[in-house]
């Protein structure tokens, strides 16, 4: 029996869990158990980057509201805080990508939604930089306190999804004219590491590979019954997760100086439970 309600919507959040363990994704999307556990420790360290990661997605949007930069700069008193906020104003990544051209949309936390195997899916976009007919630039901020790894971050959902849905649901900030995949780059860009961008060029080729696993991962997902959400066989990945208490895997967080890939300390767990009201869908 299907246990996928009809209305529900897909994130590269919920895709990601599903990916990384089917029984993660149905604790937190389908019975709605919400962060029962620190994913990682020592937990003042853990809601510390979790915080700084958040404020520096505030400032930068702060910014680009309008709001001077003197004025922003005064309201930083974290000492790593001021530095990634000095690093953004020193390379300005926005206008790096674009967002200086006189013609240029730049819209911060964007979230547009596009669709895949009949299902709502949704992308919250840190910046998006468009310059009708010429280009369509994602800016995804990224607060580890790790060099970026590009092979980790092309494994990412979000390196699918975001760019996919840009294509599917940005002709309004196009001139109404559908967004070329050519015409699309994902940058992920880390103030603490300025100098070590990623970018990550679009492609027709390469949207029409995404739209094809995403297809295929919702249909899985949507089949899916009851106990067909089986728990990750990696079990190491298990202590950075908030659920691991629920399947026996143990009631320590492991410690976030030796997680071997990075964690997304800049991800707020509610970012992606959106009121479809508030959100200009695109029918297709």
């Amino acid at each position: 029996m299907m246990v996928l309600p009809d209305d529900f919507q897909f994130s590269q959040a919920s895709l990601q869990d599903f990916f990384a363990c089917p029984r993660r994704f149905q604790l937190r999307y389908l019975m709605g158990l919400r962060w029962p556990a620190v994913p990682a420790e020592p937990i003042e360290e853990h809601e510390r980057r979790m915080r700084l990661g958040t404020e520096f997605h505030r400032l930068v949007q702060r910014y680009l509201l309008g709001v001077p930069r003197e004025r922003i700069t005064r309201s930083v008193r974290d000492p790593e805080l001021q530095s990634w906020w000095q690093s953004f104003l020193s390379h300005d990544p926005v206008a790096q990508y674009g967002g200086d051209d006189s013609a240029a949309k730049v819209r911060s936390e964007l979230s547009l939604v596009g669709r895949a195997a009949g299902y709502r899916l949704v992308a919250k976009c840190d910046v998006v930089i468009v310059v009708p007919g010429r280009q369509a630039v994602i800016l995804d901020w990224k607060t580890s306190n790790r060099p970026p790894s590009v092979p980790w971050l092309r494994r990412r959902l979000q390196t699918r999804v975001y760019p996919y849905v840009l294509v599917q649901a940005g002709s309004y900030l196009n001139g109404q004219v559908p967004v070329q995949s050519r015409q699309v780059e994902m940058v992920y860009w880390y103030p603490g590491f300025p100098d070590q961008t990623v970018r990550l060029p679009y492609s027709a080729s390469q949207y029409a590979q995404d739209g094809e696993y995403l297809e295929r991962q919702v249909e899985t997902i949507a089949a899916c019954g009851e106990s067909d959400f089986a728990l990750t066989e990696d079990e190491k990945s298990c202590n950075y997760c908030a659920y691991r208490s629920y399947c026996g895997r143990g009631d320590r967080a492991g410690n976030i100086d030796d997680v071997d890939t990075e964690l997304d300390f800049d991800v707020d767990p509610g970012d992606f439970d959106f009121d479809l009201e508030q959100i200009a869908e695109i029918e297709f």
